[in-house]
């Protein structure tokens, strides 16, 4: 006892936290290594694709179709916005580093968005979930972005796929939060109105429950990207490629130039997907008709 005060300092005995942490994690990694193996391999080939799809077409026909993308969501202004962002990424030579950005930002908010919105939907739908799922998520959100990177490194080495799992789990929480919230603030006299009628709990939440949530959701769905493209960046520390890589690179040779390009291309590929997918929340018939009402 006399020991463990004299290890803290006060009055307070030590708690060996840290040790019952890192025992922790490695019985999973011990027990679970075929699982991990196979959720590395699966997460490789669906980076490698993506990466591929991105990156092996000249550099005009991905900007294009890119640009082409802006143009839909949103018009010709956001369309033409996105080729001379996407121009001066090319011309600071960080396009390819953008492109695998790109790609494990893509793959990491779908895997988000697979997990979360479910989550969020059932959190929504049971109170008993709702509350174990909320203390999770606060403290996911508290959790410092570096700390997601030491466990992944443990269990999925350096590379992409480390990188991926730290950005999924620290990208999850809004996809969930504010699904969870637009489930909840659909009006309860039109989902009673919908079980008046005979709608099963299926039919209800599919026709009625997540169409008037959609506006939530697509927020929700906004705030993943973004969180994903920021983690993705801080990713580069375990060997995650693209941009972050680069950033750590001129950190770590205090190279001012490539600091510049590559924090650069970041904002300018984290406006694009800002401004996309804002765009397309706004293309929501309900956000439509609420925006006719103003």
């Amino acid at each position: 006892m006399i020991r463990a005060v004299a290890d803290t300092g006060t009055f307070v005995p030590r708690i060996p936290l840290g040790e019952w942490v890192d025992t922790a994690v490695d019985w999973v990694t011990a027990t679970f290594d075929p699982v991990f193996d196979a959720i590395r391999a699966v997460f490789e080939a669906l980076y490698d694709s993506l990466e591929w799809v991105l990156a092996t077409p000249p550099f005009i026909v991905v900007a294009l179709v890119l640009a082409a993308l802006a143009f839909w969501a949103k018009g010709w202004k956001l369309g033409l916005g996105t080729l001379v962002g996407f121009g001066v990424i090319a011309g600071v030579d960080q396009w390819d580093n953008a492109m695998d950005t790109l790609a494990l930002v893509l793959l990491a908010t779908l895997v988000a968005l697979v997990l979360g919105i479910p989550l969020g939907i059932w959190a929504a739908r049971d109170d008993r979930v709702s509350r174990i799922v909320r203390p999770v998520l606060d403290f996911m959100q508290t959790m410092p972005a570096f700390v997601y990177l030491i466990p992944t490194v443990v269990i999925f080495l350096t590379g992409p796929v480390a990188g991926l799992v730290a950005t999924v789990a620290f990208a999850i929480a809004p996809g969930v939060r504010l699904t969870e919230l637009g489930i909840r603030q659909v009006d309860a006299e039109v989902v009673e109105a919908g079980r008046a009628f005979g709608a099963t709990d299926g039919r209800i939440l599919r026709q009625i429950q997540v169409p008037l949530a959609l506006p939530t959701i697509m927020a929700g769905i906004n705030q993943v990207i973004l969180l994903s493209l920021s983690m993705v960046v801080v990713a580069g520390l375990v060997g995650a490629p693209g941009l972050g890589a680069e950033v750590v690179a001129s950190f770590q040779r205090i190279d001012v130039a490539l600091g510049a390009e590559a924090g650069l291309a970041v904002v300018l590929l984290a406006i694009y997907l800002d401004r996309v997918s804002s765009a397309l929340a706004d293309r929501a018939p309900v956000a439509r008709a609420l925006a006719a009402t103003r």
